[in-house]
């Protein structure tokens, strides 16, 4: 069957060698003994001609249509009209490395290692011409390597970025979800408890003995201390999310800052039966912004206050090193389970639970203290024991870093 019906007039395979840029500099009297040595050899589309690993020893020239270069659905190039392939299997007897394959019908000339070799013996002007083309086309893959080396390091870095950019998304998605949460719920709720108890009050004081009233404004009391703090969490968080609080460090004495806090959440212990005990104080300075310090301890040591029933203790310790002051809040209440240890630092799934006298948490405070420790220089982390107790613990610098 002809392949090539619009080819009336064949060129002879001579004509068709000296187009080639391998055989550029052979002799006439040396094309025309290859050319009499070489066979045509005609494939369709999507045929293949020979597949990865074969022992097929032949170089080919493409007298007309185009070939792929592949390794199953992967192209590694395509040859076309007067370009050529298979030329290492010349002078080598190893396997095919890749496969290769007509993606139009094609005509080739096939040039057999055997008479190729037989032809250099006879002919030792030819080796010196082939080698330099052999060179050139060397020099050629060497450019298309590194071409292919530097376009991957592109795609992998565009990956990186992409998934950088898929996980910051994530991210923002997360504190989208918790910010709209805390709004619809956790602000609304302890608003529509103390409304509920203030209308109470203007509309039947009369009625209620003063037992009955102190009750009332004790939960107010609760509620709207409750509110204040997550408000309070709410700013400082949303200070950070929107890049408006900076980090203003000094060299500052942790033992200050702890004994502040203690001082004044000292009230709640006392209101729920907690010993709560400081550290014994000395020089441990350490180069923080106070603030930021400060909103770490007083929701650590609020926390501790928090999950720890009458009768309990709550502990601050400060030990140090040649580079870290640590912090040490422990209590001895209801402890975190292991599942909710994973997710306590996690803005999209911080588990949050009622204290033991039925405090609210805000599901930020923790988010606030990693996120604090971390901007100073310091890292936080936790140990516990359900139902034995919690600690939690934090590094700070001693110097800048």
């Amino acid at each position: 069957m002809n392949l090539f019906p619009n080819n009336i007039e064949k060129k002879s395979n001579a004509s068709i060698l000296k187009l080639v840029s391998i055989f550029a500099e052979v002799p006439n009297d040396v094309i025309d003994e290859i050319a009499k040595v070489s066979t045509s050899q005609f494939f369709k589309q999507d045929q293949v001609i020979f597949n990865k690993g074969d022992m097929d020893f032949a170089l080919y020239v493409i007298v007309s249509g185009k070939v792929k270069v592949h390794e199953g659905e992967h192209i590694y190039s395509t040859f076309s009209s007067n370009e050529y392939f298979g030329e290492y299997a010349l002078i080598d007897s190893s396997p095919r490395s890749a496969t290769i394959t007509a993606t139009e019908a094609t005509e080739l000339l096939r040039l057999d290692q055997s008479h190729f070799i037989q032809i250099i013996e006879s002919n030792k002007k030819i080796t010196q011409s082939i080698l330099k083309a052999l060179i050139m086309r060397l020099r050629d893959y060497n450019v298309l390597q590194h071409e292919l080396i530097t376009k991957n390091e592109q795609i992998q870095r565009q990956r990186d970025e992409l998934e950088m950019q898929r996980k910051e998304l994530e991210v923002l998605n997360a504190t989208k979800d918790k910010f709209f949460a805390i709004i619809a719920h956790d602000l609304r709720n302890p608003f529509s408890t103390v409304l509920s108890l203030s209308e109470l009050l203007a509309r039947e004081f009369e009625n209620f003995d003063p037992e009955r009233l102190k009750e009332f404004i004790g939960q107010i009391y609760k509620y709207s201390n409750n509110t204040f703090n997550l408000l309070e969490n709410l700013l400082q968080w949303s200070l950070v999310q929107t890049g408006r609080m900076p980090l203003r460090p000094k060299v500052v004495n942790i033992c200050d800052i702890v004994n502040e806090n203690i001082e004044l959440l000292r009230g709640n212990a006392v209101n729920k039966g907690i010993e709560l005990n400081g550290p014994k104080c000395g020089e441990w300075f350490a180069y923080v912004d106070v603030n930021m310090i400060t909103t770490v301890v007083r929701n650590l040591v609020s926390n501790a206050i928090k999950f720890t029933s009458a009768g309990g203790e709550v502990s601050i310790s400060i030990v140090q090193d040649n580079e870290f002051v640590l912090v040490t809040v422990s209590d001895t209440g209801v402890g975190i389970s292991p599942e909710d240890m994973n997710n306590l630092f996690k803005l999209d799934s911080n588990p949050t639970t009622m204290g033991t006298g039925q405090e609210k948490g805000t599901g930020l405070g923790l988010i606030l203290c990693k996120e604090f420790v971390v901007r100073n220089g310091g890292k936080i982390w936790v140990e516990s024991i359900l139902n034995q107790g919690t600690t939690f613990f934090f590094t700070a610098p001693k110097l800048d870093r």
